[in-house]
């Protein structure tokens, strides 16, 4: 995703769930995100973390673009 190595991942809990996380890595740095939902099957795990990541980068991109400037 642009400069962005988004990377999802889902993981079997004890109750027999799948948690959904996802990395997001520029450069030398990484996130990891852990998410609360459960879900039934891994597919739907994935398909969670990776519209989380979209989600977090659209976030990512509005807070670092310019504002527009007032005329006064």
């Amino acid at each position: 995703m642009g400069r962005y190595l988004v990377t999802p991942m889902s993981r079997l809990t004890e109750a027999g769930l799948y948690q959904a996380s996802v990395s997001i890595r520029r450069g030398m740095h990484d996130r990891v995100y852990r998410f609360v939902p459960r879900f039934r099957t891994d597919r739907r795990a994935m398909l969670y973390a990776m519209s989380q990541a979209r989600a977090l980068l659209g976030e990512a991109k509005a807070a670092l673009a310019p504002t527009p400037c007032a005329a006064g």
